[in-house]
């Protein structure tokens, strides 16, 4: 669970990797392994890990955090929306499309008829 809570503390703070590698004096590959579980911190680094997301250790050490809405979620569902906007305009356009020839023939028609029933 601390990996996954690093993770999630650090994106919902607007830190990169490099950013909080740079705050803790660290590569970012460090933070990187941390984050995939790879290797641990140890005990003073879990401290300054907590100073700097200003949380309690023990918010890192538990259960893995709950968020609302997680970034990645987040775009999926906006790439979806997109998609399906996509589609109704699509869908949009070429209804627009056939009135607009239904109603050209109607109007071309119309025309003709007046014009026989004018050359009769």
């Amino acid at each position: 669970m601390l990996n996954e809570n690093i993770k999630i503390i650090r994106k919902s703070k607007g830190l990169s990797q490099e950013e909080l590698a740079a705050k803790l004096n660290v590569v970012r590959q460090t933070i990187s392994k941390w984050e995939k579980g790879y290797s641990v911190p140890d005990v003073e680094m879990l401290t300054k890990i907590a100073d700097v997301f200003e949380v309690p250790v023990s918010q890192l050490l538990g259960p893995k955090i709950e968020v609302e809405h997680e970034p990645e979620n987040l775009a999926e569902q906006l790439g979806w929306i997109t998609e399906q906007l996509a589609i109704k305009n699509h869908r949009s356009k070429r209804i627009w499309k056939i009135v607009k020839w239904v109603l050209i023939t109607i109007v071309i028609l119309i025309l003709l008829l007046m014009v026989l029933n004018y050359s009769v």
